[in-house]
């Protein structure tokens, strides 16, 4: 790998001081916004803005940026409009059929026609590249693609799919250029050539990018109008040094993540210049196990977790008013949602655990150790694991030790099922019940978990897709949270909200983080608006 520090072209030129002295106005300055995401490229995971690969938060933010899909979410929410797509739709009644017609003069940024044949070519790539991240799961449901000409592309699904839409929303669904990236091998480090409302340019030391600035795109043609000209991310090591910045006016946004304390102090004692705002959210946090593991192989170990953890304690200990309890993997604003894990194991009950184990004949203490990841999730992931090896310990019927690793060594760990039990979060692809299943459940799933439940994974699961109208799946949904708190293959803890800060000089800021986190930065501006 290549790792020399890329420099970008003429920076000193997008500087806001420099472009002042040019006699630039208030408004052409780069917006500045501030992220704890951090991005990495090693020789494990060597392309991490990839669509091929690319599967988490952060780095799809970069790419909502830069590549175009053939629909898109609109702002507030809702049902997928087109973007690259002049027209989208289902052609049939069973949800079989997915049609698209691009919109005319669709160009790449560098000025090549963007076609059917690119449409198909990104699809496909996807699922022969199949990457280990689990992104390619996305799009499982895809037969084949068909092409009508230049502007026209057919997906013959190979099951009914009401969701479909919302996942041709999402970066793994990205339209990108075959003379720019390989059909069978993923693109290294962090250059990105999309059709996307932005071009990109990074700034990276070693191997890990420190500045992502994103200019207008001036060919593009779509469904998205910016607000601004550029915008530079900025990532920090912490939310502490990133609120610093914010206070010296060094970055005029910061949104993920910021700390609890950093949303109390700055919602308790307002800051002159700097205003906070709540947005919603749909996070949840959970812990994960590998089944096969032989510390937790035992069904009742698990079941004896969920009824040990005190939730309601948990979130007032770390995370106070900006998180609340979770007992299911789908959170309670979104259709479908029930409490499963408190009505089979209640809250903290230290004796119903003990009598689990003791039924199943599991000798305690069980030795267990709780990996999580030090850098991805914010700064009181720490805290958290302390909490929970806490209240495990203090029931008597756990030894446990913790363990915090890096996201760079601990997703390809995880996925490896180096880790009995970890911990991880999860930002939804698409708001909509589907996506709170399919990824832990489903074959080829994100976690790249050994647990299978062939009646989640051959019939609930693709039954519920069947239903155009969605609240209609909901028995089977509930049905699929059941079975989950009777196995336990994950452990939900908490769902969260979402907070972010900016300068008053900066507007659009209510718009530009959407209910899946997703960060929209053509929606800020500079000024009224």
């Amino acid at each position: 790998m290549n790792r020399k520090t890329m420099v970008l072209p003429a920076v000193a030129g997008l500087l806001a001081p420099l472009l002042a002295a040019c006699g630039a106005g208030e408004e052409s300055r780069a917006i500045v916004v501030g992220t704890t995401d951090q991005f990495v490229a090693t020789e494990e995971a060597p392309a991490p803005l990839d669509p091929a690969y690319a599967y988490d938060t952060g780095t799809w933010n970069i790419l909502r940026q830069t590549v175009q899909t053939l629909v898109h979410v609109p702002r507030g929410g809702g049902a997928p409009v087109p973007e690259a797509a002049e027209t989208c739709g289902f052609s049939d009644r069973a949800s079989e059929s997915y049609r698209c017609v691009l919109r005319p003069g669709l160009t790449f940024a560098d000025g090549t026609p963007v076609t059917a044949e690119d449409v198909k070519y990104s699809i496909d790539r996807v699922r022969k590249i199949k990457a280990d991240n689990g992104a390619a799961a996305l799009l499982s449901t895809v037969d084949t693609v068909e092409t009508k000409g230049d502007r026209e592309v057919v997906f013959h699904l190979n099951a009914p799919d009401a969701t479909f839409p919302y996942k041709l929303s999402t970066p793994v669904a990205g339209i990108l250029s075959k003379d720019k990236y390989a059909a069978d091998e993923l693109r290294e480090g962090f250059e990105v050539d999309g059709s996307g409302p932005y071009t990109l340019k990074a700034e990276r030391d070693g191997d890990r990018a420190t500045r992502f600035v994103f200019s207008r795109n001036p060919r593009y043609k779509g469904d998205i109008t910016p607000r601004n000209e550029k915008v530079e991310l900025r990532a920090y090591a912490d939310a502490g040094a990133m609120g610093t910045a914010l206070e010296s006016k060094d970055i005029d946004m910061m949104a993920r993540s910021l700390s609890q304390e950093q949303i109390r102090d700055l919602t308790e004692t307002p800051k002159a210049g700097i205003r906070v705002s709540e947005v919603p959210g749909l996070e949840i946090r959970y812990l994960g196990f590998n089944t096969k593991a032989p510390s937790v192989e035992e069904k009742a170990v698990r079941q004896a977790m969920a009824a040990v953890v005190d939730r309601g304690a948990l979130v007032n200990r770390v995370y106070g008013p900006t998180a609340e309890p979770l007992y299911s993997l789908i959170p309670s604003s979104i259709t479908g949602h029930s409490t499963p894990f408190y009505e089979e194991y209640g809250e903290g009950d230290a004796d119903r655990a003990a009598a689990i184990l003791r039924k199943a004949g599991v000798k305690t203490p069980v030795r267990l150790t709780l990996n999580y990841t030090t850098d991805h999730y914010g700064a009181e992931t720490a805290q958290e694991f302390a909490t929970l090896k806490n209240q495990l310990i203090a029931s008597e019927l756990f030894d446990v030790q913790v363990k915090g690793t890096s996201w760079s060594e601990f997703r390809p760990a995880q996925k490896r099922g180096d880790y009995a039990v970890y911990g991880l979060g999860w930002f939804p692809d698409y708001p909509d019940p589907d996506n709170y299943v399919a990824p832990f459940l489903d074959s080829d799933n994100f976690l790249g978990t050994p647990y299978v439940n062939k009646t989640v994974r051959d019939h609930l699961i693709p039954r519920s897709r069947r239903q155009a109208d969605r609240n209609a799946a909901t028995p089977d949904y509930r049905q699929i949270q059941k079975i989950v708190a009777q196995d336990v293959p994950v452990l939900p803890l908490w769902q969260g909200k979402q907070y972010v800060a900016a300068r008053d000089d900066i507007s659009g800021v209510e718009y530009a983080l959407n209910t899946s986190s997703d960060l929209l930065l053509w929606e800020l501006g500079r000024g009224t608006a």
